[in-house]
C-alpha cells in the first residue's frame, strides 16, 4: 500500500551514536521506493485510460456528427418524397379531371346523335306509318307500288362510348 506524503513526513527511524541507525533509513528508502513505484504504475494506468477513454470519447464525437447529418439527410429526403408525392397526387386528380371532363363531353356528344338518330327514325318511322295507312285507303294499289316502301334500317346494336 503507499504511503502518503504526511505519512513519509513521519517516519520513525531510531537514532544512534553517529545519526539515523542504517537499517531503519534502509527500510524507510525502502517503504518510500515501493509506495513511489506503486504510484507510478498507478499514474502510468490511469495516463493509459485517459487516452483509452479520449479516443472513444473522439469516436462518439465523429458518430454523433455522423447520425446528426444523417438525421438531417433523412429529414431533407422525407420533405422531398412528401412534395413529389403532393405534386404527383395534384398531377393524378388534375388528370383524372380533364379525363372525367372528356368523358361528360363525349357522352353528352352521343347522347344528342342518338337523339337525333331517334328523331330520324321517328319521322321514317311515321312516314310509312302515313305510307301504310295511304296503302289500306287505296284498295287498288298494285303489290309492285308496296315493294317501293323502303325497308327499316337494321339496329346497329347498343353503342359503346370513345374512351
Amino acid at each position: 500500500m503507499p504511503l502518503t506524503p504526511v505519512e513519509v513526513r513521519h517516519l520513525d527511524m531510531r537514532r544512534g551514536l553517529l545519526g539515523y541507525r542504517r537499517s531503519s533509513v534502509e527500510k524507510a528508502i525502502e517503504e518510500v521506493a515501493d509506495s513511489f513505484e506503486a504510484v507510478w504504475r498507478e499514474r502510468a494506468e490511469l495516463t493509459e485510460r485517459v487516452h483509452v477513454l479520449e479516443a472513444e470519447v473522439a469516436r462518439h464525437v465523429e458518430l454523433e456528427t455522423l447520425l446528426r447529418s444523417t438525421l438531417v439527410s433523412a429529414e431533407r429526403a422525407s420533405q422531398d418524397m412528401k412534395e413529389q408525392a403532393r405534386r404527383e397526387a395534384e398531377l393524378t386528380v388534375s388528370e383524372a379531371s380533364a379525363e372525367g371532363r372528356r368523358l361528360l363531353r363525349d357522352a353528352i356528344a352521343e347522347k344528342e346523335q342518338l337523339l337525333s338518330e331517334t328523331k330520324r327514325i321517328r319521322t321514317m318511322l311515321r312516314a310509312a306509318l302515313e305510307v301504310l295507312s295511304d296503302e289500306e285507303d287505296v284498295a287498288d294499289v298494285p303489290s309492285e307500288a308496296a315493294s317501293e316502301v323502303p325497308a327499316p334500317r337494321e339496329d346497329p346494336g347498343p353503342r359503346r362510348l370513345a374512351g
